[in-house]
């Protein structure tokens, strides 16, 4: 397929999608879009950034074509409210030309205005699991008219614990005539047994290995020995202001984050904001929009956000931390180079960290280069706590090798005292000693 036009859109969605700026498809859209048109259940695996959110959004639109009834008659379930957020705009932006309708659904607000929109009528909803149920069993929704099921980013629904929201979400929708769709960028095995349990005989569609990160982004490793050594060399890269003009640093924890961005709100030029759980609804959409409108040069966040931001312009994605799940490690890189830029990955790895690095890379067939600590960064001394913590994750992951290592930090049985017990003032000492006398 060359061109959309080849797909035989209608001429309101050709419309739609050159004004979008779409010029060709992508590979997963020309080959997921005939099958998921034609009617077929679909597994779709591709890397992030590569269009996948209009391959199965545009036959859906297709499918549904204008608006009818009042109850929904398609969901599409994303595992966060940023993308939730993300595919809904997409869904604005191809069905601008007809009248269908759509809501979005997700937690951090309250239930009221979602549940008057829909009241209104909607045809297509985009959900969290956890909220969709959340208004379902408000009596707010009727789904007896859904005819399509989508579910994006299918293994981070599963890594999110949202498997039994999403068996009741299958109990409560009809089963028969129903086309199911999953995307994903990996496909782990519970996602494999979750399709044999959510699709009938799908067609599958890999326009990539699995878990492959997209090509136009360039990965490296910085081997950095603590905490307070990548902050000053997180500070020294920044100070490049041409090259990261637009950067996401990735950390592990909220408290992290946070920390990071007061850092570099003092000492790094350029805007900076910071989203993670704690943060509230608008603060991180203004946020994220303030990024992707170039207001803003530094973003931090945390892995719930990783798979919610859709920008094309991101030069770099930082790992300051390295994730502890190896997947996570491709979704977050995957928020740059998308639409095909060029962008760059790094990810500082401490001498703990190196143990994920090689489950990494195993995922991802491929070594990532490790790049020479430049000689201005002030290298410091690793504090005791934090390498006595880095030592018990180092442990942790031998023993998950090899189950008989002990390692430094194993508990060792107690040798009995031979001590005899002392009691206050030496009192219960003397009545002892009386007492065996008097016995002997």
């Amino acid at each position: 397929m060359s061109s959309f036009e080849d797909f035989k859109l209608n001429r309101q969605f050709l419309n739609a999608i050159e004004e979008a700026g779409y010029t060709q498809p992508t590979p997963i859209q020309e080959k997921a879009i005939p099958l998921a048109m034609a009617g077929h259940d679909l597994i779709g695996i591709a890397q992030t950034g590569t269009g996948k959110t209009a391959s199965f959004v545009l036959p859906l639109l297709m499918k549904l074509k204008y608006a009818q009834g009042k109850d929904p008659r398609a969901i599409i379930l994303a595992p966060t409210k940023e993308l939730v957020m993300q595919i809904s705009e997409n869904v604005e932006q191809l069905s601008t030309y007809t009248d269908l309708r759509h809501v979005a659904l997700y937690g951090g607000v309250g239930p009221k205005t979602q549940l008057e929109k829909i009241e209104e009528g909607v045809d297509i909803l985009v959900a969290t699991p956890g909220r969709l149920m959340d208004i379902y069993s408000r009596g707010g929704l009727v789904l007896k008219h859904v005819k399509t099921m989508v579910m994006d980013e299918a293994d981070r629904l599963m890594d999110m614990g949202f498997m039994p929201q999403i068996r009741s979400i299958l109990e409560v929708i009809p089963s028969k005539k129903r086309q199911n769709l999953l995307f994903s960028a990996t496909f782990p095995p519970k996602v494999e047994h979750l399709s044999e349990e959510f699709l009938e005989f799908p067609e599958r569609v890999e326009v990539t290995p699995q878990a492959t990160p997209v090509e136009t982004v360039k990965q490296l490793i910085y081997e950095v020995p603590n905490f307070r050594t990548k902050v000053h060399l997180l500070e020294h890269l920044l100070q490049d202001v041409e090259r990261f003009n637009r950067v996401i640093v990735f950390v592990n924890t909220r408290t992290t984050a946070d920390n990071i961005f007061k850092f570099l709100e003092r000492k790094v030029e350029g805007n900076a904001r910071v989203i993670h759980a704690n943060k509230g609804q608008n603060s991180r959409i203004n946020a994220i929009k303030e990024f992707g409108e170039g207001k803003i040069r530094l973003l931090v966040a945390t892995d719930v956000t990783a798979r919610g931001i859709d920008i094309d312009q991101v030069s770099h994605v930082i790992n300051f931390d390295v994730p502890h799940v190896y997947e996570d490690y491709v979704h977050r890189i995957g928020r740059t180079g998308r639409a095909y830029n060029v962008g760059e990955a790094i990810a500082f790895v401490n001498k703990a960290e190196k143990y994920y690095i090689e489950g990494i890379e195993e995922l991802i067939r491929m070594r990532i280069p490790v790049e020479s600590m430049p000689s201005e960064v002030p290298v410091t001394d690793t504090p005791k706590q934090e390498n006595i913590d880095m030592e018990r994750l180092i442990d942790k992951f031998k023993r998950k090798a090899d189950p008989t290592f002990k390692g430094a930090f194993h508990e060792k049985k107690k040798k009995p005292s031979s001590k005899k017990v002392q009691g206050k003032a030496g009192g219960k000492k003397r009545k002892t000693k009386h007492f065996g006398r008097r016995m002997g």
